[in-house]
């Protein structure tokens, strides 16, 4: 990129907070600004960027003149006090949480998807849900070619979704329970480590829980289609990366040999498809990449043009901050800001 902008990043001193600033260094950005904020308690703390410190801000104390770009992640109830006043500063905002993708107004994005919905934005641009993104890199250019007709989607989600805490959580739990000690509890409603449950975030009257609503939800918006979606979201004892099985039942037949020639051509996609080599993606192969990883493409003979493809993506990174700051590319490599 020629013009270099100033940067903010809220949530810094987080998982994605962090991430935001690996992302951007490893993507050779280098703000002509850049201003950390987090919580009062963490005000003061020094982060390294760049071989620069740089000091974390009280985002309670601080305003957002002079910035061109905030990236949020420090939750849903922080986003809605405080984007709008980032917005009205005269700052593009990016925010991961969960507190405006449902907004009309508000355009949700996943920049190999659907780019073009960021001509309308007013100042404010949601990241979509973690696992929204990494299903939506991997069908989408099927979607373009052969309608999807119906999806049927089981996640397998690392506990860093959750937090700092929850990573934490799983060490712990699994230290204790190596050691025959006294599990230490938090976080979740179970035992999580060497355990998994069926439910992500609450559950809700319709029997979804709220991560299985976002997928549906975002699933639509993004690829402005009223396409069916059948989300299960199960919590793993993975550190990092989520996992997906997706089953597409497609329009018209297909040639599985063209699929895969589609999906390896396609941006943000590595293929590792040789099943009978024991070659398919697992999150320990994944971690710390930027790319959707496809393998086990393959027929579903129960249905109809039906498909079937294992998906996984680094959830901080492909999920969160990756995506984030690949919107922040594409608006200032299209003059955007």
């Amino acid at each position: 990129m020629k013009k270099s902008h100033s940067i903010g990043i809220v949530g810094a001193t987080g998982a994605v907070g962090k991430k935001f600033m690996q992302v951007l260094q490893e993507h050779r950005i280098t703000p002509k600004n850049l201003r950390l904020f987090a919580s009062q308690k963490s005000k003061g703390t020094k982060l390294a960027f760049n071989n620069h410190e740089y000091e974390v801000e009280s985002l309670e104390e601080s305003d957002f003149k002079g910035l061109d770009i905030v990236f949020f992640s420090a939750g849903t109830d922080i986003s809605k006090d405080h984007c709008p006043r980032a917005v009205k500063a005269g700052a593009i905002v990016i925010d991961n949480s969960n507190a405006f993708r449902a907004d009309p107004d508000v355009p949700l994005i996943v920049p190999e998807v659907n780019p073009h919905a960021l001509k309308n934005h007013r100042g404010l641009i949601a990241n979509p849900n973690c696992s929204t993104i990494q299903m939506l890199v991997a069908i989408a250019p099927i979607h373009r070619i052969n309608p999807i007709k119906r999806i049927v989607v089981s996640t397998y989600q690392s506990v860093s979704g959750t937090g700092i805490e929850a990573i934490d959580i799983l060490k712990r739990q699994a230290e204790a329970f190596l050691k025959a000690e006294t599990f230490p509890g938090g976080v979740y409603p179970h035992q999580i480590a060497f355990n998994l449950f069926p439910h992500i975030d609450i559950f809700l009257e319709n029997g979804l829980c709220r991560e299985e609503e976002k997928m549906v939800f975002e699933t639509r918006k993004i690829l402005e289609s009223d396409i069916p979606v059948c989300p299960t979201t199960v919590r793993v004892p993975v550190f990092f990366c989520h996992s997906e099985a997706v089953n597409l039942e497609l329009t018209n037949p297909y040639e599985l040999d063209q699929i895969r020639k589609l999906l390896s051509e396609s941006p943000g996609i590595t293929m590792m498809d040789t099943p009978e080599k024991n070659v398919y993606p697992t999150p320990i192969q994944c971690q710390d990449k930027d790319d959707v990883f496809i393998g086990r493409l393959r027929r579903d003979n129960s249905a109809k043009n039906a498909l079937n493809m294992w998906v996984v993506s680094d959830n901080l990174r492909r999920g969160a901050a990756t995506n984030g700051v690949l919107i922040y590319k594409y608006l200032a490599e299209n003059n955007m800001i």
